[in-house]
């Protein structure tokens, strides 16, 4: 479903330039739920941007379900997105003007699917996530744990290849965070979806099938967490 090959990745500030990943190489098959972890500066900002076609690399390919994204034109990737990659947010990223349900169909919208349709599966994917309850109200009217999960339904309404959860349980307390990975791992399960969990959470990359672990910009062998990985709450965005 998704692989990496030889992946480099530098940024030019002027007559510098700094490579942040080097030489990366991974697979992950239809189905499977595999944790990226890192801590601040690893690198797995920029692998995510460049796996979600958001940048190309320097250098190496990128393929998921075998299309090789880094050979699309702007346009086609574009499209290619829409079809393919579903996101969820460590923020919800949530339109605050549109009702619960209206954020599920969005992504739907854009690709001109009538009305009822867009509903029927917004409610499915509601009561899937657990909060068929809420599909009328808005975003502010929901704790974080709720956001999440309308976000995670939003994410899985055009029946992406793959989805790629950047830090999704990062805003959340212990609790909700076990309820979220819960509800991801069941919808793994049911609906045979690929996941790829970015995060510098030890706890939540366990849970996974796998874990990838990127430490400055290096792919560590054997997929086992390293020995440092900065706390919950403690990450920055890197390069």
């Amino acid at each position: 479903m998704l692989r990496v090959e030889k992946v480099t990745h530098s940024f030019k500030n002027g007559n510098e330039t700094t490579a942040v990943l080097h030489d990366i190489n991974f697979s992950v098959q239809k189905g499977e739920m595999v944790a990226l972890l890192g801590s601040s500066g690893s690198g797995k900002s920029t692998m995510l941007n460049l796996m979600a076609g958001l940048m190309k690399p320097t250098e190496g390919h990128i393929y998921i379900a075998d299309h090789d994204i880094v050979k699309m034109s702007e346009n086609k990737l574009s499209e290619f997105r829409r079809k393919n990659i579903g996101f969820i947010f460590q923020a919800y990223e949530l339109i605050t003007s549109l009702t619960v349900r209206e954020n599920v169909e969005l992504p739907l919208v854009f690709q001109s699917v009538a009305p009822s349709v867009r509903k029927k599966k917004a409610l499915e994917l509601l009561e899937a996530v657990g909060i068929p309850d809420k599909a009328d109200l808005f975003p502010a009217q929901l704790s974080g744990g709720q956001q999440q999960r309308v976000s995670i339904a939003r994410s899985l309404i055009t029946e992406p290849s793959v989805i790629f959860a950047d830090e999704p349980t990062g805003n959340l307390d212990s609790k909700t965070e076990e309820e979220i990975i819960t509800i991801l791992l069941d919808l793994n399960k049911k609906m045979n979806t690929t996941f790829i969990v970015v995060t510098h959470e030890i706890e939540v990359a366990e849970q996974m099938q796998r874990i990838f672990t990127l430490r400055d910009g290096f792919m560590i062998t054997g997929e086992q967490p390293p020995t440092e990985v900065e706390s919950k709450g403690g990450e920055q965005d890197e390069s």
